[in-house]
């Protein structure tokens, strides 16, 4: 069996196993390296070369870019603003929404503009009285728009950039995107607020996200305090409700109001038992309810003690309530750097992202710790192994088979007809796989096939990253539409009817202006 042979058996296995759903994605990404190597199709190199691409570190650096805006209040700032700035008017909302989610995007990726703006966009729903399934896919689908203002909003522009440099025909420049990305993002508004209310259904998730915009006014009632609401949470400092459990080693210590913890780092500010205050000091039974104050670092160390059951988590309170808390300013610093080192051109991509996650280590935004928890790994794992699978598809010739038939069907039509073929090919792989995992498979044919009609590859990867962007007809089709699918309520239909009308705007572009702007 030749090379070419197996690499199209890979192919065919690891599309099923998607369409499949059955296996966690990091898996089968890991799959297809290990096989390429173990038929023979790959060294052991070049199987495991997608692990040290620069576009996967470039990818893991903004997950970290994020991990920082969120943790620092950036995206309750942001938030906060939409939420003064939306009023009661429903048109108002969404556009607002949806651009918040589009800039965002364009710094740090659509998941990672997603995962920031649904709390506060499920709030915001919770507040004006909206049902979320009204918001969230537009949410959604206008980070896929976002995705192609700039070279970072997305990785697939990352490597589809490094794919035209490898072609022959030159990078991609950091806002060359935003030539086709405005456009798009200016018809996905429009096209939402015309079509969005009837094709969007209205309807309750099973679970709601809390609502902790009142939380403080709520405990200053609730336990009867003196001190003043806005007082209680600020940039430094929180509050914090435990019950102590059964069997909690801190049955029968003494308690009392005003005493610091054993630790010093904590307040107790009021014991409760049975909803009644407990003025004096007080031996600890189980079901005590104790409000404790310190800063949000203190909290979140010390309430991990499984002594305490945690009422609502300080983090989630912070992420609602603190607008550019603590770090924030290092964290917009670190992100400036990095697109100031992008736009310029100064240094590549991965060491622009790689500098600016380390900068956000090293001045304490986060630890190392919560820079690996903010990383998604599937996304990282999933490039880098199947990068591997382009590379044998481009060395077996398996993609200059692909790209012959493709141009033998379409070639006759001239450059306009391959970039339709290539796109509709995309359309149908994008809704079924990760459109990550897509433009890798379709990548190396768009080169063949632009070089078999000797037309530039620069158009014909700019359509396919287009193309690629357009995955809005399932919720399996990238995880921003996974993301939103549980709180909006939604069912796997939901997200066909209006992402109908919106790939129809995608292809146009893709077919027509992309390219009237790079030329054949």
């Amino acid at each position: 069996m030749s090379d070419t042979t197996i690499t199209f058996l890979i192919l065919g296995v690891v599309i099923a196993v998607f369409v499949w759903d059955k296996l966690p994605v990091a898996i089968v990404a890991i799959g297809v390296a290990t096989s390429l190597w173990a038929t023979g199709v790959l060294t052991l190199e070049q199987a495991l070369a997608g692990f040290g691409d620069p576009s996967v570190l470039f990818i893991a650096s903004l997950f970290v870019v994020a991990a920082a805006l969120e943790e620092t209040g950036v995206t309750t700032w942001a938030g906060q603003r939409l939420i003064a700035g939306a009023g009661d008017s429903r048109a108002r909302m969404l556009a607002l929404t949806m651009l918040a989610c589009a800039a965002l995007t364009a710094l740090i990726t659509p998941n990672g503009a997603v995962a920031a703006l649904l709390p506060v966009v499920v709030v915001m729903a919770v507040r004006l009285k909206r049902a979320p399934s009204q918001l969230l896919i537009p949410l959604a689908f206008a980070a896929h728009a976002g995705s192609m203002l700039v070279l970072t909003a997305s990785p697939v522009n990352v490597v589809v950039s490094e794919a035209a440099d490898d072609a022959g025909v030159g990078a991609f420049s950091f806002f060359e995107f935003a030539l086709v990305g405005v456009p798009l993002l200016v018809g996905t508004i429009v096209l939402v607020l015309v079509l969005g209310e009837r094709l969007l259904p209205v309807r309750e998730p099973q679970t709601m996200r809390r609502d902790f915009s009142t939380h403080a006014r709520t405990l200053v009632e609730q336990y009867r305090l003196e001190e003043r609401a806005d007082a209680l949470l600020t940039r430094g400092q929180g509050l914090a409700e435990v019950v102590i459990p059964p069997r909690s080693e801190l049955i029968g210590e003494a308690a009392f109001p005003g005493m610091v913890t054993d630790s010093g780092d904590l307040v107790v500010l009021a014991v409760q038992r049975r909803e009644e205050e407990i003025a004096g000091e007080t031996a600890l039974e189980a079901g005590d309810t104790l409000l404790l104050r310190g800063t949000w670092g203190a909290l979140d160390y010390h309430l991990e003690d499984p002594d305490v059951l945690v009422v609502d988590e300080p983090r989630e309170i912070r992420r609602q309530v603190v607008p550019l808390g603590l770090g924030a300013k290092r964290a917009l610093l670190a992100l400036a750097g990095m697109v100031l080192l992008l736009a310029t051109g100064i240094a590549p991509p991965a060491i622009a992202g790689l500098a600016a996650a380390c900068a956000i280590v090293l001045a304490g935004v986060l630890s190392v710790e919560q820079a690996y928890r903010g990383i998604q790994w599937t996304t990282v794992i999933l490039v880098a192994g199947m990068i591997p699978l382009s590379t044998a598809m481009t060395i077996t010739g398996a993609a200059q088979q692909l790209a012959d038939g493709l141009v033998d069907v379409v070639g006759g039509w001239g450059p306009h007809a391959l970039v339709l073929g290539l796109v509709l090919l995309v359309f149908v792989l994008g809704q079924l796989i990760s459109n990550m995992a897509t433009a890798l498979i379709v990548i190396p044919i768009a080169i063949s096939a632009a070089a078999e009609l000797d037309v530039s590859a620069k158009p014909v990867l700019m359509a396919v990253c287009v193309a690629a962007a357009a995955a809005f007809l399932t919720p399996v089709a990238t995880p921003a539409n996974l993301m939103v699918l549980e709180p909006g309520g939604y069912r796997f239909g939901d997200y066909w009817k209006l992402g109908g009308a919106l790939i129809v705007l995608f292809g146009i572009v893709a077919v027509l202006l992309v390219p009237a702007i790079w030329s054949f």
